[in-house]
């Protein structure tokens, strides 16, 4: 075959990338290439940071999560420092390599990335795996290999990239460049507290530049990304922001001014950064104390297997459980569809036969639950992953309902209710349990949260994702700052309560509300 120049165009290029990574797709399937955490780098994003890692002094470039080589294709353009890389997954470098003859298959190896130590590379660029430690198979291992590598305990909410980058900035020689594209939400989480600390010891971290175009980056993630750029080579006093609204603005981001730059003094490693990158946040004010302050707010019931749990009053009567094997609960968010979950709602929701019991067993099992007991194993949800490590499995943890509910995930504003019923809830809202501070103000509390104030306030902690959706974790929400108690004494009780009663019947805050919030915030 002769070669046309035009082979040779990014376009060219790029429309080989597709080729090859479409019929990868066909060969294995969707639900493998996500099990594997696997989102294949545009190229444009490849380019980006490939010329970053290309300008480095250091010869050769390592990718630990190879896949289908867009950063090594992305190198040969930027100058072709010699490339290597390793992959966990036989299926996707064998893919790879057939049809990529050209290249050198010693160049690249199979290997689990966590578990392989002891090696240095001139500089390192990776698009690390999208997935949750508690899904990875070897977990426990590469937990222990940490440990004893790093001295370093990693929380078992990390995710698989913040594991991959400590472990990349450890290997990475004097003098290189790193150049990671991570999901963002490490930047304002607890567990990323290691990893922050860690990317600003010695202050060679250099821009993080947040992708405000996640759908053109990564179509097929619920996941916004970040890019992150270090260099040990310099010594930096402050860190660059950037927000790339569109691919495109990579090519000139060098060029532009930073949308913020943070003296390294100010990056505190324990905080969250991701407010760092808005244009006007709020500053709010010092008398503003944390929520955890009036209480907590607790992840709602994990049961390992809702569809055995959760149980519709139809199947109850069919199996014959008692009342007191069976308890109220809230098992999916819409199932709260106003500000206020009351007993006419709950009843109407048992009217129409949802799912409203929660298979719950405190005592010794009647009859008819150890029947059910069996069923379950039968169907293998003792088996689960959560449901093995309990014991009974079948028992569940003890809970007295939240009197406030807010929604874990959300798009556009999160869902807050007051919770004026018995019903339990499972992990699709989170649960405030208020301390002794707290029972004389879960109302004023709920409004706050409810409020325009409260809402601009809690956003800050939420953990962005793709497409707009937003997740609170608990200590996200523990962490928000609210009103100081003498704020909240100063709302009148019969305008709290007037408030309460305008909102349950129209959905809105009264006017006088929202400022006295945010006169007490100090956001006017």
């Amino acid at each position: 075959m002769v070669l046309h120049p035009d082979d040779f165009t990014e376009q060219a290029q790029d429309a080989r990338r597709c080729r090859l990574e479409s019929g990868y797709l066909q060969t294995v399937g969707d639900d493998r290439r996500r099990a594997l955490g696997q989102f294949f780098t545009h190229p444009e994003i490849a380019r980006f940071m490939a010329r970053w890692v290309a300008e480095s002094p250091n010869r050769g470039i390592h990718d630990p999560a190879f896949g289908l080589g867009a950063f090594a294709d992305a190198a040969d353009e930027a100058g072709g420092s010699p490339f290597t890389g390793g992959d966990i997954d036989r299926r996707i470098l064998d893919y790879w390599r057939e049809r990529s003859p050209n290249r050198g298959e010693a160049s690249v190896r199979e290997e689990d990335y966590l578990l392989a130590w002891g090696r240095s590379y001139g500089n390192i660029i990776c698009n690390p795996p999208y997935m949750r430690f508690q899904k990875f198979a070897n977990r426990d291992a590469a937990l222990e290999r940490f440990e004893r590598e790093l001295g370093l305990r990693l929380s078992g909410y990390t995710n698989i990239a913040s594991a991959f980058l400590i472990k990349s900035l450890s290997e990475l020689a004097p003098g290189g460049r790193l150049a990671y594209i991570m999901p963002p939400e490490f930047l304002n989480t607890g567990y990323g507290t290691a990893v922050k600390r860690r990317l600003i010891a010695g202050s060679r971290l250099a821009a993080i530049v947040k992708l405000d175009c996640e759908k053109e980056a990564f179509p097929d993630a619920i996941t916004s990304a970040c890019v992150i750029l270090y260099d040990s080579a310099r010594k930096f006093s402050r860190l660059k922001l950037y927000s790339a609204k569109s691919l495109d603005a990579l090519e000139t981001l060098g060029d532009c001014p930073p949308d913020a730059e943070i003296p390294y003094g100010r990056l505190d490693p324990s905080a969250k950064w991701l407010p760092h990158f808005e244009k006007d946040p709020p500053t709010v004010s010092a008398d503003a104390v944390p929520l955890s302050y009036y209480g907590r707010f607790i992840r709602g019931i994990a049961t390992g297997a809702n569809e055995f749990f959760a149980i519709k009053p139809s199947r109850a009567a069919e199996l014959g459980l008692g009342e007191s094997e069976l308890t109220p609960c809230v098992a999916k968010s819409a199932q709260i569809r106003s500000p206020f979950f009351t007993a006419a709602d709950y009843d109407r929701l048992t009217e129409r036969d949802e799912r409203t019991l929660l298979f719950n067993v405190l005592g010794q099992p009647s009859d008819a639950a150890r029947a059910y007991i069996r069923l379950g194993e039968t169907l293998g949800y003792d088996r689960r992953y959560i449901t093995r490590n309990r014991n009974p499995w079948h028992r569940l943890e003890r809970r007295e309902p939240s009197p406030i509910l807010v929604g874990v995930f959300s798009r556009g504003g999160y869902k807050v209710a007051r919770n004026e019923t018995a019903a339990l809830n499972l992990t699709c809202f989170h649960g405030f349990r208020p301390n002794a501070a707290g029972e004389r103000y879960v109302d004023q509390l709920f409004l706050y949260l409810s409020s325009r104030v409260g809402r601009k306030t809690l956003s800050l902690s939420a953990r962005m994702y793709g497409d707009s959706l937003s997740k609170f974790e608990p200590n996200d929400l523990n962490a928000a700052l609210v009103p100081p108690p003498q704020a909240l004494e100063d709302l009148p009780a019969e305008r709290v309560a007037e408030a309460m009663e305008r909102m349950r019947h129209t959905g809105a805050r009264p006017e006088y509300a929202e400022t006295r919030f945010a006169r007490a915030m100090g956001i006017m």
